[in-house]
């Protein structure tokens, strides 16, 4: 089973049902939901997309929401060992360059972003929702 770490913009393009992305992104966590997929978060995200959330809609609703992200989600860690590995990565944003050692140390096999020159440099291999699933269900 394949290994995903979601990237932010992916999970805000559901939570906040972000035209014309929603869909895309919804079809890749389905696949974590249904079992094709084992779906991950980085650690350092969750807070991230709470604050957005919130911004647009309420703290109680971000809250849930986040809640149930995580009965799909695991988190991937972000500690020492992932900020020193980011450092050394050549993407062009730290952030970015976070997740995707976050992502290789979880075993991941891709990151579903819709920003894949931001994780140029990392070992994990981004992909486009779209391409995701067209991956996944030929697996």
């Amino acid at each position: 089973m394949s290994k995903v770490l979601f990237d932010v913009n992916v999970v805000l393009d559901i939570l906040l049902d972000r035209q014309p992305h929603a869909q895309a992104s919804e079809a890749a966590f389905a696949a974590a939901e249904t079992g094709k997929a084992e779906g991950f978060l980085a650690a350092h995200a969750v807070t991230t997309i709470h604050y957005l959330v919130r911004r647009e809609m309420s703290a109680a609703r971000a809250q849930r929401l986040i809640r149930d992200m995580l009965r799909v989600l695991s988190i991937a860690s972000v500690d020492e060992a992932v900020i020193q590995e980011a450092l050394q990565l050549s993407c062009p944003d730290f952030e970015n360059a976070v997740t995707a050692a976050a992502a290789r140390q979880a075993g991941c096999d891709y990151i579903a972003t819709r920003d894949g020159v931001g994780f140029r440099g990392s070992s994990v291999r981004p992909l486009t929702p779209e391409v995701l699933v067209s991956i996944l269900a030929k697996a």
